[in-house]
């Protein structure tokens, strides 16, 4: 954005300024920008120069101008932007100053404001300031920006009427320049001027812009350039009496000394280089001479070029040194060479000093050195060379050395004659295989371009070109088609070329893989178009046949032909049928070979109608048919069939499924009986419905004939038939059932039953006894007689002897129990042919009618009591008789009543609150178990009477917990199955509860003998221990009185041996070896002794050293475990028995206990 036009600051100010600008009358000028953006701006001496004219617009055809206004007024800036070649609304932003957005700041005092022109195509962008203020004035700037392109323009805004008030470019409500302006304006006094110049002098840098905000400031930065032109006072020094000088210079290879001399000769002194302090080495030699430190440097150098400094105390001085390099000569010259190409050369000059960096000039031009580059540059002391391998005629001119003088020559090359040793040769390559073409030519270092067809072969990844010595090849990894054409080498600098022709030949191929095709095989329904197009390639193109069989398709056939251009091949079949279908070949042929490819055409179309349709079976309201599958199925399997039906009188067909059916079976139903049907099938494949086939026979629907049919009686006269109705009843329903029989031998059949019987059992009667008779049923309805159910053997009539055979129920096989007053009804079924004969005894004898009646029935026989009493029980047994068999049961049958009370209840004993109470079973059980007792007592004085007990099964019962001093009556009910007695048996005296206490005879016991000699009940086990460990034995040991335990390690008694602790604790005796060695090995005893007796057990210990890098740690864990488990083993077994003699010791204390209070 282009810097606005600098303006003469304002001569108002706040305060009087009193600056002395020395060695300079030019007024300060400068930008009106705030105090707080001072770091940039234009020097002084630019300000007068003039400003270029800024750049024409980009986007902005009308920009916004520069306006005044008085404070409290409006004023609108417009800028406008042509949109014909804009895509979308450019974004515009208005700036006050620098940096303030005033998208931000918009309300009531400012306002943006968007329109567009659709007629003109012109978008108008407008800021409105509204009642402006004195603040406001100030350089403004509005910027476009669209993509790419960007447009700013900048414009004043000057605000009239400001009063003892500074006009600043960044004045603004919301900066910080704003602060300056609600300062209240103060009347001029008489204030003293403030020297503003002598403040910036004695402040420090960074207190320069606060000294600027305070006095009002604007152009800081051309006050500071102006105070650096004041020659600054020198402070005398109160370290150094005389410093170093601000320079020195010396001859390179060269001494220099630097010398300070000190006010204070015990001041510490520090030398710096660049910064960094500078120890005494042969280079660097520290001096004193009096008051003088002096550092000589010796042999200087390039490196010795830098700022040095000195230090003493607080106070620092500092010089420069400066180098001089002595002008270096050329003491040999560079010899003019003449050579040809591919030749090594050395140039070489010799100067006058080691080391002198030079130049290698061609043509004037320095020459490239670097990795790649063909010239090289070497150093041998005073002598150096420029060396050229493998040079060519680009090489000649005119080389130079340059240091301080120019020494130039001419090198000059020719070219020496080309001889072909071996020509390139032509190729014939198939595609995909590598191309070598080789060539050798002398000399052998002269470089050379490959063409092809007349362009330039640049090597890559697929293309090689090596040039070693006299031989020149060209590799081409995978030849393609395109690398086919005329190779031609041109050697670099000859007019001589070598060349040879490639031909890339290709078998041709059929390829079928980008088809996708399954199996190769092409899948169309007939009457479609088919057109494929099979992929092919070849070089050169091949011929291409198509053949189905040993036809050929020829390009000029009218409903199938074949067509081959460019890398494709296809065969057209304009409207498919079926007999397209096969397999067809393709040949393709060149001089590079051939190829062959088969691909199967498969045309599939709607298959061929099935045949008609079979029903074998007709039911009543349905039938069963089936077919066979179609002989042709078009092509594609088939899904399934589609059945109609249809009256025989009408042509309207009806579909049975709307689903597929699978199979080649299927039921239709829901058909009237007696109305003749046809029906018919429909074939379905992936392309479409078959044609129909022709229609079935037509058949007639009838009820299904009877089910299970079979004989249920014979006598000598009649025959007993019974069977099922039919499995499927129609629409018609069932009117009854037809019987007819005949003779066996005969085709006469005879009608049993004038009239339909609605029963499916019936008694064929007046039959002959000894013939043999068929019989047949047939279910008859409205549409007539069913298929008849014939039986399939023949019937001797004549009545079969049956032997009885009584069925016990399974509840009478047990003891069958009723109450006295209940009614007894018991039906017992029997088997049995001719009719059985029924007896009934009880106990052996008769039953006697007038108190059980019997009822007997072919199957079956019923006893029955109306009331039952207790003489009915008993056993009765049943008699069935056929001829001379016989069966027999017997039931036992048994009637209960409710108990009579007990016998003779007495009251046996009385202590304390108890009485003891005792009687005996009662006499009438009522024809039941006693199942237990009900007791009761009632006090004497109300007596009113309280159970104490109910179900009790025994006959003696102490009652406790009565009342001290109460006089008590007891009585008892018995109960059996039936319930309690009616009445209950009462003690014939009382027992009184009397206060006083009893005497009570303690029995005398005597004391048991525990004692016992020493038995151990767990002996000591082998034992290995680690070396270092503490490691315990254990024992348990069983005694009366306590035993002595004796301790002993091979057979000598441990005594007072710090090195074993011995516990004895509830018969657990452990020995503890603290921290055995291997010498603590051996046997060890465990003795117990008392007045009984004696006893001893045994082990072997042994100890082995730590585990190592040999030892076991496994067997150390477990030997380790298994010394732990050991003691708790043995203090659990003596606990327990400790707990069973305690337990033994309290039972008896308490028979004692016992025993007194009697």
């Amino acid at each position: 954005m282009p810097c606005p036009t600098p303006q003469t600051e304002d001569a108002s100010s706040v305060k009087k300024l009193s600056v002395d600008l020395p060695n300079d009358s030019v007024p300060a000028m400068g930008r009106k920008d705030s105090v707080w953006s001072l770091g940039e701006g234009q020097a002084p001496e630019d300000l007068d120069k003039p400003i270029d004219n800024p750049p024409l617009s980009i986007l902005l055809i009308e920009k916004p101008q520069s306006g005044s206004v008085t404070v409290g007024g409006d004023i609108t800036f417009v800028a406008k932007v042509e949109a014909k070649d804009l895509l979308r609304k450019p974004t515009i932003k208005w700036f006050k100053g620098k940096w303030m957005d005033l998208a931000s700041k918009t309300g009531k005092h400012l306002q943006l404001k968007e329109t567009f022109d659709r007629i003109t195509k012109v978008h108008t962008f407008e800021m409105h300031i509204i009642k402006a203020k004195d603040n406001y004035a100030g350089n403004y700037r509005c910027e476009v920006t669209y993509k790419d392109k960007f447009d700013s323009c900048s414009f004043d805004l000057e605000v009239k009427g400001l009063l003892n008030q500074q006009r600043q470019e960044d004045a603004g409500e919301l900066d910080f320049s704003g602060l300056l302006k609600h300062r209240e304006p103060k009347q001029q006094d008489d204030t003293p001027e403030v020297d503003v110049w002598e403040i910036l002098k004695n402040a420090r840098p960074d207190e320069y812009e606060k000294i600027a905000f305070m006095y009002g400031i604007t152009d800081l930065r051309g006050l500071l350039r102006r105070m650096k032109k004041i020659p600054k006072e020198e402070k005398k020094s109160e370290a150094f009496a005389k410093k170093l000088d601000p320079a020195y210079q010396v001859d390179k290879g060269g001494k220099i000394r630097l010398v300070v001399d000190l006010a204070d000769p015990t001041v510490e002194l520090k030398w710096y280089k660049n910064g960094q302090e500078i120890r005494p080495t042969p280079k660097f030699i520290f001096e004193h001479k009096g008051t003088q430190r002096i550092m000589v440097i010796n042999n200087c150098n390039s490196n010795d070029d830098a700022a040095y400094s000195v230090a003493a105390g607080d106070e620092k001085c500092t010089t420069e040194l400066f180098v001089k390099e002595l002008p270096v000569k050329i003491v040999k010259g560079i010899e003019p060479v003449k050579t040809t190409v591919n030749e090594r050369i050395e140039l070489e000059c010799e100067v006058s000093e080691e080391g002198a960096q030079v130049k290698w000039m061609k043509n004037g031009v320095e020459v490239p050195t670097g990795v790649r580059s063909r010239y090289r540059v070497k150093c041998e002391g005073t002598k150096h060379f420029l060396v050229i391998d493998d040079a060519s005629r680009e090489d000649t001119g005119t080389y130079s050395i340059m240091h301080y003088v120019l020494l130039s020559i001419l090198l000059f090359f020719e070219l020496k004659p080309l001889k072909i040793y071996q020509d390139l040769q032509d190729m014939t390559v198939l595609l995909g295989q590598p191309i070598k073409l080789h060539c050798e030519i002398y000399p052998g270092n002269v470089p050379g371009r490959w063409y092809r067809n007349g362009q330039l072969i640049q090597p890559n990844d697929r293309i090689n070109i090596i040039h070693r010595n006299k031989i020149h090849r060209l590799e081409i990894e995978t030849c393609s088609l395109h690398d086919a054409g005329d190779y031609t080498f041109v050697p670099e600098g000859y007019s001589q070329s070598l060349s040879a022709k490639i031909h890339i030949i290709d078998p041709p191929r059929v390829h079928l893989d980008s088809l996708n095709f399954p199996d190769n095989t092409v899948t169309v329904v007939a009457g479609n178009k088919l057109r494929l197009e099979i992929p092919i390639s070849g070089e050169p193109a091949p011929r291409v046949v198509w053949m189905k069989g040993e036809r050929v398709i020829l390009e000029s056939g009218h409903r199938v032909r074949a067509e081959t251009y460019g890398d494709q091949t296809s065969m057209t079949i304009e409207i498919t049928e079926r007999e397209d279908s096969g397999n067809y070949k393709i040949v393709l042929q060149n001089e590079a070979g051939e190829a062959t490819a088969s691909i199967k055409i498969k045309v599939v179309d709607i298959p061929d109608p099935p045949e008609a349709p079979l029903v074998p079976v007709v039911g009543g309201d349905w039938c069963s048919m089936t077919w066979e599958p179609p002989k042709y199925d078009g092509g594609s399997p088939i899904l399934g069939y589609f059945i109609e039906r249809k009256k025989k009188q009408s042509s309207r067909w009806m579909r049975l499924n709307f689903d597929l059916i699978k199979e080649t079976s299927f039921e239709p139903k829901k058909m009237i009986e007696g109305v003749p049907y046809e029906v018919r099938i429909f074939a379905v494949n992936a392309i479409g419905v078959s044609k129909p086939s022709e229609p079935s026979k037509a058949f007639t629907p009838l009820g299904d004939e009877p089910t299970m049919l079979v004989v249920d009686d014979v006598t000598d006269t009649t025959v007993t038939v019974k069977w099922r109705p039919p499995e499927t009843i129609g629409a018609a329903g069932l009117d009854g059932y037809l019987v007819e029989y005949c003779i066996e031998g005969s085709n006469d059949w005879v009608v049993s039953n004038k009239e339909l019987t609605e029963k499916t059992k019936y008694t064929i009667t007046g039959l002959s006894p000894g013939c043999k008779i068929l019989v047949r049923v047939k279910a008859i309805n409205a549409a007539g007689a069913s298929a008849p159910r014939t039986l399939q053997h023949s019937i001797l009539v004549k009545e079969v002897i049956e032997p009885p055979k009584i069925r016990v129920p399974r509840h009478l096989k047990q003891t069958y129990t009723r109450r006295v007053g209940e009614a007894v009804n018991l039906v017992v079924p029997f088997m049995g042919k001719p009719r059985p004969k029924v007896t009934w005894l009880k106990e052996g004898k008769p039953i006697e009618p007038s108190h059980v009646s019997i009822r007997n029935t072919d199957c079956d026989s019923i006893i029955f009591i109306r009331k039952a009493e207790r003489s009915h029980s008993g056993k009765y047994e049943m008699t069935v008789q056929v001829e001379n068999h016989v069966d027999t049961a017997i039931i036992d049958i048994q009637i209960v009543d409710l108990p009579g009370p007990p016998q003779c209840v007495t009251i046996e004993d009385v202590w304390g609150g108890n009485v003891a109470l005792i009687w005996t079973p009662p006499k009438d059980n009522g024809n039941a178990p006693i199942t237990g007792y009900t007791i009761q007592k009632a006090d004497k004085k109300t007596m009113e009477w309280f159970t104490c007990i109910e179900h009790y099964h025994r006959t003696c019962i102490t009652i406790t917990e009565l009342v001290v001093g109460n006089e008590y009556f007891f009585r008892i009910f018995s109960e059996n199955m039936c319930g309690l007695s009616e009445a209950a048996t009462q003690t014939k005296k009382s027992a009184l509860i009397v206060k006083e206490g009893l005497q009570v005879k303690i029995p005398e016991y005597n004391d048991h003998d525990f004692k016992e000699a020493p038995k151990f009940t767990q002996p000591l086990i082998n034992t290995f221990a680690v070396a270092g460990y503490n490691t315990t034995l254990n024992c348990s040991v069983r005694a009366n009185p306590r035993p002595k335990v004796i301790w002993m390690k091979n057979k000598i008694v441990i005594v007072d041996d710090p090195r074993y602790r011995m516990f004895s604790n509830q018969g657990v005796c452990t020995l503890e070896i603290r921290k055995p060695s291997p010498y603590d090995g051996g046997l060890y005893t465990c003795k117990a002794i008392n007045d009984l007796g004696e006893a001893q057990v045994d082990c072997k210990l042994e100890v082995k050293g730590q585990c190592g890098a040999g030892g076991s740690p496994l067997r150390s864990s477990l030997v380790s475990q298994s010394l732990l488990e050991l003691p708790c083993c043995l203090l659990l077994i003596s606990l327990l028995k400790c707990l069973k003699t305690v337990n033994h010791l309290q039972s008896q204390t308490q028979v004692i206990n016992d025993q007194n209070k009697n």
